[in-house]
């Protein structure tokens, strides 16, 4: 029943219509695109270096004769794979770690809590600038993982303070007196009762996520060719910016437009979920 309110919700908030729709068309772009275009990401065309867009190459073409089409949609794949993974890693280790140091107080949380506050403190962005060079040749995966590991410490305190609440309530107490073991009630009561906080941090980690990607790929420090990401196509594109407009405006545009569908379809669930909010 509380679904179908906050879908209903959902559906009255005009921003969050617009996002979610903006969403399913660049998935669906960037997944069934590239089987409409004549070309593979990975194909070169020998006779067609540096082109502008045409009938041949929709979206021109890249210094070594790329189709840009079919190279960026490649590149968008890849960033809302990246948002997606970093999202549910982050938003599951937050979840996890600011539940179990809530629930059990006392020397857990003290530990839990010294970890995450130490991760604060770190310079993550120099930390995974550091590592990612000597991860070269190594699955992608592991730059997933590097970005999840900064983005959860936050959102892990205030399920954390949230936890404090609900293991008071009758349910929670109820369920302890039955002898079910702890860890067990915080997966069937505690997570599930944080569901509304999780889903719209998730959501927003997906943008965090696809712009962090960008930013260290930018640098050279995420995804490695001969793979492509929005992020390594726009340091690319930026270098011949001005005398070749489309190697940079088609995945920076896409990139603007994709986080801002995120961001508008987080807002969206923000405000269906708060029981407070007037949408």
């Amino acid at each position: 029943m509380r679904s179908k309110v906050v879908f209903a919700r959902l559906l009255r908030n005009r921003q969050a219509r617009y996002g979610a729709i903006a969403l399913v068309l660049l998935v669906a772009l960037a997944y069934i695109g590239p089987y409409i275009g004549p070309y593979d990401w990975t194909d070169k065309d020998f006779l067609s270096f540096l082109s502008p867009p045409s009938a041949d190459h929709w979206w021109g073409t890249t210094t070594i004769g790329q189709d840009m089409y079919a190279v960026t949609l490649r590149g968008m794949q890849k960033s809302i794979i990246i948002g997606l993974l970093v999202a549910l890693l982050a938003t599951g280790l937050a979840a996890l770690v600011g539940a179990f140091a809530g629930y059990f107080g006392g020397w857990v949380d003290k530990v839990l809590m010294w970890g995450v506050d130490l991760l604060l403190v770190l310079p993550s962005f120099l930390i995974i600038a550091i590592v990612s060079p000597r991860l070269k040749g190594a699955s992608w995966l592991w730059f997933v993982a590097l970005l999840a590991a900064f983005t959860w410490m936050i959102t892990s305190r205030v399920v954390r303070s949230m936890t404090l609440s609900l293991r008071e309530r009758e349910y929670v107490l109820a369920a302890v007196y039955m002898g079910i073991p702890r860890w067990k009630i915080i997966l069937r009561h505690i997570v599930p009762n944080l569901s509304s906080l999780l889903i719209i941090d998730a959501t927003l980690n997906v943008s965090a996520a696809v712009i962090g990607e960008a930013a260290l790929s930018f640098f050279g420090f995420g995804i490695q060719p001969p793979d492509v990401s929005l992020g390594t196509l726009i340091a690319e594109g930026s270098r011949n910016a001005t005398g070749y407009p489309w190697l940079f405006a088609f995945p920076a545009g896409l990139l603007v437009v994709l986080v801002l569908s995120v961001n508008l379809l987080g807002d969206g669930l923000r405000d269906a979920l708060d029981p407070g909010s007037n949408s």
